[in-house]
């Protein structure tokens, strides 16, 4: 069941939602034990894309409750979304749009990881890309477009000829001496990306698509696939059991998750 604010929800409930496509979410992966990795990082997220979005606080506890409420009696793991909205939004005006409302959704959650993904480099840069926006027309038409050629995903790169991201993750990259790169460009920051980077060395640069391609490996992150080897960049193979890519996997892994 959906809830908004803690009661089912109306399809007139969702109309102004899906014409305006305006609101913002996170989604948080429930491990079996019901604790959620980086569930403070996700509510700061809320917080912060609430006054981006909607000029307005948001206050994280409500949204805590919701999302209890949401999951009494769901099977785990799962996946919890909450998308942040205001019912009265419209084209006209959406400066008058400042109370926004928390809808939650729940779906079942795959394996971790998962098989790893061949994506397709594609030109395209975000709108807002440091808010988790609902706007995902541009993202999804991308992957669709990798799918039909006969990839998994598709990669983002900018008109500047740098790599950012992809339809729905991060990525990053394991350079020839075995460090990991997380891409310097307009992306989302993403909590995955946030729990690794407390957890291993890194360092940030900016990466063409050329260079991308002469990594010794490359993944992606976000909370429902956590760390997720990338086997090919076009027609580029990479390995997908780097040793470094393993370390992630286990690291990430052992990030103890956080209570409701």
């Amino acid at each position: 069941m959906v809830t908004l604010d803690g009661k089912p929800v109306s399809a007139d409930d969702l109309l102004p939602l899906a014409l305006t496509n305006t609101g913002h979410f996170t989604s948080m992966r429930v491990s079996a034990d019901g604790s959620i990795r980086g569930l403070t990082l996700h509510m700061e997220r809320l917080v912060r894309d609430c006054k981006i979005v909607w000029g307005a606080e948001l206050d994280p506890e409500r949204v805590r409750g919701y999302v209890r409420q949401s999951l009494e009696g769901k099977s785990r793991p799962c996946v919890v979304r909450v998308t942040i909205y205001d019912p009265k939004v419209g084209m006209g005006r959406p400066a008058d749009a400042d109370d926004p409302h928390v809808l939650v959704s729940v779906r079942s959650a795959g394996a971790l990881p998962p098989e790893a993904l061949r994506a397709q480099s594609v030109v395209y840069e975000r709108d807002l890309p440091g808010v988790k926006h609902v706007g995902l027309f541009g993202a999804l038409h991308a992957r669709g477009t990798a799918q039909r050629a006969g990839f998994g995903d598709a990669l983002f790169v900018g008109r500047d000829g740098l790599v950012s991201e992809g339809g729905t993750w991060n990525v990053a990259f394991v350079d020839q001496e075995g460090t990991v790169v997380w891409p310097d460009a307009p992306v989302l920051p993403g909590v995955t990306m946030a729990l690794l980077q407390q957890h291993a060395e890194y360092r940030v640069a900016t990466v063409t698509l050329e260079q991308a391609k002469g990594m010794a490996a490359a993944f992606a992150t976000n909370t429902s696939i956590g760390v997720r080897p990338l086997s090919a960049i076009d027609d580029v193979e990479f390995p997908v059991d780097h040793p470094v890519l393993r370390q992630l996997q286990e690291a990430y892994l052992s990030i103890p998750g956080e209570t409701l």
